[in-house]
C-alpha cells in the first residue's frame, strides 16, 4: 500500500507589516514543474487507493443519478423574432444540442416538444458533442444569433481557464467564417449583425477592454470601444431588451458605473456615463419607453442599503430622479427588467426570492405568488421587448426545475414544463422546512432542511446530516432541486443549508456583516448552525458532514480549525484556503478586485492581521483532532488556484492529520469536469465519500 504523499518542506519567506511567515509549500505553485505535476498525480493515486473500497458504491450512485434523468430531453422553446430556440440532449451524449424551428407569426404559445420525437423543421445550430470531439474538456461560452437570424456566434474553451475563442457561422450557407477571435470573455452580435462586441482580459484575468470587430476585417483593425484602467474594476456589456442602447457596466464589489451608446447612432461614438462612480454606490439600469418618452430605470443603493428604484430622463440621467420603488429595510431589490408595457421587479424578502410586475403608470407592484414555504423563483428566458407571456423559472428542495409562463392578459400561471425525474419520484415523499440557530452574538441564522418523510421528522432521533454553506459575495444559496441529492435522502440522510452571514439571504446588511473585518461571522455562524442541529437532536458530530466550495471552501477550512470535533467529514471543493497569500499578491489573477470583499492586507496592517487570524492554511492546529477531509480541485482553475488546496493538504498532513485526501482534475477549471456524465461521476465520487463518513456506505 502506498503511503500518503509527503511534500518536501522548502523555506519561502513572506514579510509584510513587520511579520514574517515561512511558507514551506509555496514551491507547489510552479504549475510548469514536472515535480509539482508528479506530486499532484501521486495525490490522485493515493486518493484512489484510499477510496478503492467505494468503487461499487460510486458506480451504484452514478447509475442512480443517471437512472433518474430523462437523458433524451428538450428545453421549452424560447421565441426570438421569427424562430423558436431550444436545446436538446440525447442519451449517451455528454453535451447539449442547440436548435431552432420556425415560429408562426402570431402564435406565442411555445410548441410542445416530445423527447425522442423529431421536431418539424428543426435546424441544428450547434452540437456541443461535435465541438468537444478530440478534447478532454469543453465549455461553451457565448452563444448568440444576429437579429435577422442569419448569423450564429459561439465561443469555446478547451482548457477550463475561461478564455474563449469566438467563432461565426453564416446560417444561410453553413459556412464558418474566418473571423476567429481568441482569448475573449463575453461576446455578442451588434444589432445589425455585421459586427461582434467582445471583452478581453488583462494579465490578472480581469475583463478590462471592450472591442468591436467588423466581420470580414482583420483583428488588428478591431476598434477599442472602452477600456477600464482601474485594477479594482471589471467590465461587462450588453444590449437593452429594447435594442436601443449598448450598456457598458464597470464595477468592483462595492462600486459601479454604467455607460451607454445610443444604437440609433454610431456604435463607436464615445460612451455616455450615466452616473459617475462614487465609492460604495452600486447601480444598474434598463431602458423603457413611458408615455412616448425614453426613460432609464435605475436600481441603486445611494442612501438606500437594500436598494431603491428610480426613473430618470434618458437624455439627462443626472437630472431629477423620480422614486418608483422606495427603499424598504429588509426588502432587498435584486433586479429590474424593462418590457414594452411593464417591468419586472425581482427582490428578496424574509430569505426568499420574489417576483413582481411593475405598472409604469401607477408604480404599483403585483406579486407573483407560489404555495411552497421554501422555493426559488426568477424571471428567465424573455428576450422579446413585447410578448403576451412572461417566462419564469421555479424550483424548491422537493420540486424539480419548472418553467411557468404568466399570461399577462389573465394573470394565469401556465405550466410549460417540469423536469422529469424518473424512477417513481414523488415529491410528497419528501418534506422541507426552515430552522434557526443562534449565533455567538445573538443573531438568528436560518437553516433550510430537506428529508425523506419515511425516516421520520428531523429531531426524532439523530440522523446523518449533510450541511452545506457558502457565505460570501452576497451570493445566496436558495432552495433548489437535485437528482443527485435524492441518493442521500433515500438512504436516510438529512440535507441542510446554513444561510450564514456574508451571503445575501437576509438582505444587504446580512452580507455586510460577513465580509472584510467581520468575516469571522461567516465561520462562527456555520459552527452555530452545526451546534444547533446537534443540540436539537437532528444529528450528532459522528453523523455530520460539511461541504462548501470556492469561497465556501474557505469556510470549510475555517470550521475545521474552529471546531474540528463537530464534524465527521469535510468536503472542500476548489477551496480558497490560502486566502492571505493570494490576496497579498496583486500579480495573481483577480486579486486586486477582491480587496473590496476581503480587505487589502498588502497596504492595511489591520486587514493583514485579521486575515492571518482566520485563513485556514496558516491556522492549522493539532492535526490529530481533525475530521476526515476531502479536497477537490482543478489544475486549470483561474479563480482558486490548485496550489491552495495542495498546500493546505500538505500542511494538514505535516500537522498530524491522518485522513486527508486531495483529488485534482488535471484537465478542468473552476467548475470541475465538463460533460454531464463526467459531472455525474464526479458527484457520485463525492457522495460516496460523504455516505461513507456517516456510515451509510
Amino acid at each position: 500500500m502506498t503511503d500518503a504523499p509527503i511534500a518536501a518542506r522548502r523555506s519561502t519567506l513572506r514579510t509584510h507589516h513587520g511579520d514574517t511567515f515561512d511558507d514551506p509549500y509555496e514551491w507547489l505553485r510552479d504549475k510548469e514543474s514536472t515535480e509539482v505535476i508528479a506530486h499532484l498525480e501521486r495525490e490522485n493515486e493515493y486518493t484512489q487507493q484510499e477510496l478503492a473500497h467505494l468503487a461499487d458504491l460510486r458506480e451504484t450512485l452514478f447509475q442512480e443519478i443517471k437512472g433518474r434523468v430523462q437523458e433524451t430531453d428538450l428545453s421549452v422553446p424560447t421565441r426570438r423574432g421569427d424562430w423558436w430556440y431550444y436545446s436538446r440532449s440525447e442519451e449517451g451524449a455528454q453535451y447539449g444540442i442547440h436548435c431552432r424551428t420556425a415560429a408562426v407569426a402570431d402564435d406565442w404559445t411555445p410548441p410542445v416538444l416530445e423527447p425522442g420525437v423529431p421536431v418539424p423543421g428543426e435546424v441544428v445550430l450547434l452540437d456541443g458533442n461535435v465541438e468537444a470531439e478530440g478534447h478532454e474538456f469543453f465549455s461553451l461560452g457565448a452563444f448568440d444569433t444576429s437579429d435577422d437570424a442569419t448569423m450564429l456566434l459561439w465561443s469555446t474553451d478547451f482548457e477550463g481557464d475561461e478564455l474563449y475563442t469566438v467563432h461565426v457561422r453564416d446560417l444561410r450557407t453553413g459556412r464558418v467564417l474566418p473571423d476567429e477571435i481568441p482569448d475573449t470573455g463575453s461576446a455578442f452580435f451588434t444589432p445589425d449583425g455585421t459586427g461582434i462586441v467582445y471583452t478581453t482580459r488583462d494579465d490578472a484575468w480581469r475583463p478590462d477592454t471592450l472591442w468591436l470587430h467588423r466581420l470580414g476585417t482583420p483583428l488588428a483593425e478591431d476598434v477599442r470601444l472602452f477600456h477600464e484602467p482601474d485594477e479594482k474594476f471589471w467590465l461587462g456589456a450588453g444590449i437593452t431588451r429594447s435594442r436601443r442602447y449598448l450598456v457598458i457596466a464597470v464595477g468592483s464589489s462595492i462600486t459601479s458605473e454604467e455607460h451607454v451608446v445610443d444604437l440609433t447612432g454610431d456604435l463607436t461614438a464615445p460612451p455616455r456615463v450615466i452616473w459617475p462612480r462614487r465609492e460604495g454606490v452600486e447601480y444598474s439600469l434598463d431602458h423603457a419607453v413611458v408615455d412616448g418618452e425614453d426613460r432609464l430605470y435605475i436600481l441603486h443603493n445611494d442612501g438606500a442599503l437594500d436598494f431603491e428604484l428610480v426613473s430618470v430622463d434618458a437624455d439627462d440621467p443626472q437630472g431629477q430622479r423620480r422614486v418608483v420603488v422606495p427603499h424598504e429595510p429588509g426588502r432587498r431589490l435584486l433586479g429590474m427588467g424593462a418590457f414594452r408595457d411593464f417591468a419586472t421587479i425581482e427582490y428578496r424578502s424574509e430569505g426568499l426570492e420574489r417576483v413582481g410586475l411593475l405598472d409604469y403608470a401607477t408604480d404599483a407592484i403585483e406579486d407573483v405568488t407560489f404555495d411552497e414555504p421554501l422555493y426559488s423563483a426568477g424571471v428567465s428566458g424573455n428576450p422579446e421587448w413585447h410578448s403576451p407571456f412572461l417566462r419564469l423559472g421555479y424550483t424548491s428542495f422537493v420540486t424539480p426545475s419548472t418553467v411557468y409562463e404568466l399570461e399577462l392578459a389573465t394573470r394565469e400561471l401556465v405550466l410549460r414544463k417540469q423536469v422529469a425525474v424518473l424512477g417513481g419520484y414523488d415529491p410528497q415523499d419528501y418534506d422541507q422546512r426552515r430552522a434557526w440557530a443562534t449565533a455567538s452574538d445573538g443573531t438568528l441564522v436560518p437553516i433550510s432542511l430537506v428529508w425523506k418523510r419515511s425516516f421520520g421528522e428531523p429531531g426524532d432521533t439523530p440522523r446523518p446530516l449533510h450541511l452545506y454553506g457558502y457565505g460570501s459575495y452576497e451570493h445566496s444559496i436558495d432552495p433548489g432541486f437535485s437528482v443527485a441529492r435524492l441518493s442521500e435522502l433515500d438512504r436516510g440522510m438529512v440535507f441542510a443549508v446554513a444561510h450564514v452571514r456574508g451571503g445575501g439571504e437576509m438582505g444587504r446588511q446580512w452580507y455586510e456583516d460577513g465580509k472584510l473585518l467581520q468575516k469571522r461571522n461567516t465561520f462562527t455562524d456555520f459552527v452555530a448552525c452545526a451546534e444547533q442541529l446537534v443540540a436539537d437532536g437532528v444529528t450528532a458530530p459522528s453523523l455530520l458532514v460539511a461541504e462548501g466550495g470556492s469561497a465556501g471552501g474557505l469556510l470549510m477550512g475555517a470550521i475545521t480549525n474552529l471546531a474540528p470535533e463537530l464534524f465527521a467529514g469535510v468536503l472542500a471543493a476548489v477551496p480558497f484556503v490560502d486566502a492571505l497569500t493570494t490576496i497579498l499578491d496583486p500579480s495573481l489573477p483577480l486579486t486586486v478586485i477582491e480587496w473590496d470583499e476581503w480587505g487589502d492586507p498588502l497596504h492595511d496592517t489591520d486587514v493583514y492581521e485579521y486575515m492571518k487570524s482566520y485563513t485556514p492554511y496558516e491556522n492549522i492546529g493539532d492535526g490529530s483532532t481533525y475530521p476526515h477531509i476531502l479536497a477537490v480541485t482543478s489544475l486549470n482553475d483561474s479563480r482558486v488556484a490548485y496550489v491552495e488546496p495542495a498546500k493546505w493538504v500538505a500542511a494538514l498532513r505535516a500537522a498530524g492529520a491522518r485522513d486527508v485526501l486531495l483529488k485534482c482534475e488535471m484537465v478542468a477549471g473552476h467548475g470541475g469536469v465538463s460533460g454531464r456524465y463526467n459531472s455525474w461521476k464526479e458527484r457520485a465520487f463525492e457522495l460516496a465519500w460523504i455516505l461513507d463518513r456517516v456510515g451509510l456506505a
